[in-house]
């Protein structure tokens, strides 16, 4: 049987997106880069971490590993998967995501969440508890 591992996004510059996430995700950060990797990057010659093209973002209690990689296409369409995130205080947090980058979308069909786009337009919905 199966197990989720890994949630991927394609993105444009996965450095910066994996910290968008980071802040907006409760127990989640950005996973240290350990001397194999730094190695391994160094030989593909990416001396920048900003220029890493593939970046995690991890959990301390086992929830699934979500990657940002690089993709040279651009993203045209709606997302077919999203992650809904909830939270206590609906309005605190949606101001707090803004202030991180996010906005909300123009079309909001459901009272009961917010959907939103990441700061590279990844949507995302933002629930009331």
């Amino acid at each position: 049987m199966a197990r989720l591992r890994d949630i991927v996004f394609d993105c444009e510059h996965p450095a910066a997106l994996t910290r968008f996430w980071a802040a907006a995700l409760d127990e989640y950060e950005v996973a240290p880069y350990d001397d194999d990797e730094l190695a391994r990057l160094r030989s593909l010659g990416i001396e920048d971490l900003e220029d890493d093209p593939s970046v995690l973002l991890r959990s301390e209690d086992n929830a699934p590993r979500i990657w940002f990689q690089r993709v040279p296409e651009a993203k045209l369409a709606k997302n077919r998967v999203h992650l809904d995130l909830s939270c206590d205080d609906h309005a605190v947090e949606h101001e707090r995501l803004v202030d991180l980058g996010a906005r909300p979308a123009v079309d909001q069909p459901n009272p009961d969440l917010i959907v939103m786009h990441d700061p590279e337009g990844n949507e995302f919905c933002l629930l009331r508890s």
